[in-house]
């Protein structure tokens, strides 16, 4: 068997060292949650299920989540813990080839994925909690190291700290990112396993998403794999019009290929089936891959 992202024998788990420019890994949303806000997989029996259907469909990782990034009813570490860790063992069980990823920012539910089987530290909240980098040191996981502009959990994640020009989103966005990486490695966490994630939305506007769209390069130049999670998210809407999440996958999709053109090496997704043709193409077109069924006036 031979892995699809980079054509070499397929030895086991998903390794993050597979996740590179030009043959972008997918990563799965299950959220354990039940008022994300676009779906959620509210019963284990929904996570199995949803996580069947995105491997299938294409994903290399699964991001299990238990609270939802936005504002609501309070989530404490044990239920959060309740919601994300049997997910997480039934999916080490019947999928081991799949990298398991937990969306958190408290090391207490980390060190219980880490334990569950998860081998990547999902923190969408930039290292608000240290602790967290030290718990992927100690089971040699993998850390996703974002950018929220200075924001707490659970903040409402459109209040920007940055004018209106977002002349300075960049620059400070990826000081903010490789400064987590920095102190990732700092407590032993090798940089094979840092991964960055500029964080379209999160701190920032619409204006201030577009632009780290269109700067991607930069963050691709620093030799971290970059995580890319826009799916379904505001400032594509509003790139659109007033456009609510169910009505934003053809803008999603176009978002997408712009940044695989551009280094994304990790694609967050609602949509595994449409992100993996988009990479497909995408791919084929750059010339980083060849097309997949070449008969076209050949017969």
């Amino acid at each position: 068997m031979r892995d699809a992202v980079t054509g070499q024998p397929d030895t086991g788990r998903f390794d993050l060292s597979r996740a590179q420019p030009g043959a972008p890994a997918i990563m799965a949303v299950i959220n354990r949650t039940t008022d994300s806000f676009y779906e959620s997989a509210a019963t284990l029996d929904d996570a199995i299920t949803a996580v069947a259907d995105a491997t299938a469909d294409g994903a290399h990782i699964v991001d299990i989540g238990g609270v939802r990034a936005g504002r609501g009813r309070e989530i404490s570490v044990a239920e959060e813990i309740d919601r994300v860790c049997p997910t997480i063992e039934a999916v080490a069980r019947s999928h081991p080839h799949v990298l398991i990823s937990v969306d958190t920012w408290r090391h207490e539910v980390a060190e219980a994925a880490c334990r569950a089987g998860a081998g990547l530290l999902n923190d969408t909240w930039a290292g608000v909690d240290p602790k967290l980098a030290e718990v992927a040191a100690r089971f040699d996981a993998g850390i996703v190291c974002s950018h929220t502009g200075g924001l707490s959990p659970r903040t409402d994640a459109h209040r920007s700290r940055y004018g209106l020009t977002a002349g300075d989103v960049v620059d400070e966005t990826l000081a903010g990112v490789t400064e987590l990486a920095a102190a990732a490695r700092a407590v032993g966490v090798p940089a094979s396993r840092i991964v960055i994630d500029p964080t379209p939305d999160f701190g920032k506007n619409t204006y201030h998403s577009l632009r780290l769209l269109r700067e991607l390069d930069r963050f691709a130049a620093t030799g971290y794999p970059v995580l890319l999670a826009i799916s379904r998210k505001d400032f594509v809407g509003e790139a659109i019009g007033d456009v609510a999440p169910q009505e934003r996958l053809h803008g999603t999709i176009a978002a997408t290929a712009l940044a695989i053109e551009r280094g994304a090496a990790m694609i967050r997704t609602h949509d595994v089936r449409a992100t993996a043709d988009a990479i497909d193409v995408t791919s084929a077109v750059t010339g980083e891959a060849v097309p997949k069924h070449t008969v076209r006036g050949l017969r």
